[in-house]
């Protein structure tokens, strides 16, 4: 089981405290997501959003149906060198990601308001990662042509996903990885890596 041994520094503590504190503000008017309690939040949005920070390939990555900003958010602080965009149609949504750029003074996030359908890239991504956006089959066919050659595809899942693994194409090689999230213990994470096959990820 992977576990998350990278620290964070008191700056990037500090800011993902802060993300809490507005998201909770936000929620209140805007509904951006079910769980109210701050409390919470650090373990379903916060440590489950930091529990791919291990699986993450290269410095561009795309977070596709991001929502709310999890798990790119969190990840773009505690990795300032690397750049993110952060994908999503919902208007509200992206509101609350915009005013969180500007905020935190994120010099390494970017947005799009698109469906993921719709997006193309003019360069690709070294990592797509999405949370409980789609199946792995069709997220696969959402998003492969955002990656580069040797992209790598992030899919955070609940419970091991193994029928949807024995259906994504044979071109492809899939990594399932149980992880452990401090604060939602009472519910399963697996992480699934993806790429394409024959294209060895640097």
């Amino acid at each position: 089981m992977a576990r998350m041994q990278q620290k964070s520094s008191s700056e990037a503590l500090e800011k993902l405290s802060a993300l809490l504190q507005e998201l909770e503000k936000w929620n209140k008017k805007y509904n951006l997501t079910a769980i109210r309690n701050i409390q919470d939040m650090v373990g379903a949005h916060i440590m489950d959003s930091l529990s791919a920070r291990p699986f993450i390939h290269g410095k561009s990555i795309i977070d596709v149906g991001t929502g709310a900003g999890f798990p790119g958010l969190p990840l773009a602080i505690v990795e300032p060198r690397s750049e993110f965009m952060l994908l999503d149609s919902n208007r509200k949504k992206i509101g609350f990601i915009m005013h969180i750029i500007n905020f935190l003074e994120l010099k390494n996030v970017t947005i799009e308001k698109i469906r993921a359908e719709n997006f193309f890239p003019i360069k690709g991504f070294d990592t797509v990662i999405a949370r409980a956006l789609s199946n792995v089959p069709n997220l696969i066919s959402l998003t492969k042509h955002m990656l580069t050659d040797q992209g790598i595809i992030v899919a955070l899942k609940g419970k091991q996903p193994i029928e949807e693994l024995n259906k994504i194409p044979e071109s492809w090689q899939y990594n399932l990885s149980r992880v452990v999230v401090p604060g939602i213990n009472n519910h399963e994470r697996h992480i699934v890596t993806l790429k394409q096959a024959g294209r060895a990820s640097t």
